[in-house]
């Protein structure tokens, strides 16, 4: 998510481009260009709500509220769900459902190129998973909710205990799981966009 901001950062200092952006303009990938083109009048509250779900993951990550995976786990799908959820709320569900695509499809241009997101290269069911919690963030509010963000926060967090959202399967030490429990080499994972890791229900308790 950290690479989306660099895209809003750029468009939302102005909607003209001075040289010094449109050389940044030409660095960014093409999802990102064309929200930003799209959605022009909105990337400054998106950028604003970006740095937050990224500080507020960060900070609950630090707590005993979720499992502390920021990676696949649930602290993972929270950044995912509260970031749509906060995105809903200020500039609509569209445009939030929207740049949350224009992301997942970075991903697949990061996976090609082998560049890391948040520690580790973007693959095909880490891509499910945040599309599915994007896709319950977005139930969670409305546009111009008076929610408080503690309050959206927890919402958010309730909703990964109960099960509704998805984690990727692992064990208690961090190895990747198949659907039927069996450890998946590191490896057997190198380069690959489709491989056997496992979606489970966001309340699964690793063993």
């Amino acid at each position: 998510m950290r690479i989306v901001l660099v895209l809003l950062f750029t468009f939302s200092i102005s909607i003209g481009f001075s040289q010094s952006n449109y050389k940044k303009f030409k660095k960014l990938s093409s999802p990102k260009k064309w929200w930003v083109i799209f959605h022009a009048f909105k990337a400054k509250k998106a950028l604003q709500i970006s740095n937050e779900a990224n500080k507020v993951s960060d900070s609950i990550r630090k707590t005993n509220l979720l499992d502390k995976d920021h990676a696949g786990g649930q602290v993972d799908a929270f950044r995912h769900a509260y970031w749509m959820a906060r995105l809903r709320q200020e500039i609509g569900k569209s445009a939030a459902r929207s740049l949350g695509k224009a992301h997942e499809k970075e991903n697949y241009l990061m996976y090609k190129k082998r560049k890391l997101e948040e520690g580790i290269i973007p693959d095909e069911i880490s891509s499910e998973m945040d599309l599915f919690n994007n896709e319950i963030g977005l139930t969670l509010t409305i546009k111009g909710a008076k929610t408080s963000k503690k309050g959206l926060i927890y919402k958010v967090a309730n909703a990964i205990t109960k099960g509704k959202m998805k984690i990727i399967k692992k064990d208690l030490k961090g190895n990747f799981l198949t659907c039927d429990g069996k450890i998946i080499s590191q490896d057997s994972l190198k380069g690959k966009w489709k491989n056997n890791k496992c979606l489970v229900s966001s309340n699964y308790k690793r063993t």
